[in-house]
């Protein structure tokens, strides 16, 4: 399941929002990812079963280069390196591609969920002739 957000509650109230910008950054760019070549989704953990089920679904092409930016940044990872900044992911570049799909997901389990959990009975013929 995805966790809980306050973007929403966030990006509701632009004062909150411009107040929050530059300490979002801030953090992004300290985490580190971006230094690798990784965008925000590849450092999803792999292994939740909707995960899972959600990396099978992607595009062939988005796909492909999930697997090149992973194997890259584990290349980097080892040598105790970071990319050369003009390999660096740029913030523009750095938007969901995988929880999209996992919110897709989860909204086909919870309506699955909710599609076996329904108990359906047969009406009683004598009780709406008397109505």
């Amino acid at each position: 399941m995805s966790t809980p957000s306050l973007a929403p509650f966030i990006l509701k109230r632009k004062w909150l929002a411009s107040w929050m910008k530059p300490l979002s950054n801030w953090y992004c760019n300290a985490a580190g990812y971006r230094q690798l070549g990784l965008r925000a989704d590849d450092i999803i953990p792999e292994e939740n079963d909707m995960v899972q089920l959600a990396l099978k679904r992607l595009p062939p092409k988005e796909a492909y280069d999930r697997v090149f930016r992973l194997r890259r940044a584990f290349q980097c990872s080892v040598s105790h390196q970071l990319l050369p900044k003009e390999q660096w992911t740029k913030p523009e570049e750095d938007g969901p591609y995988l929880t999209s799909i996992i919110k897709e997901i989860e909204a086909e389990m919870a309506e699955r969920e909710d599609l076996e959990a329904m108990v359906v009975q047969k009406r009683d013929n004598n009780a709406t002739k008397a109505h």
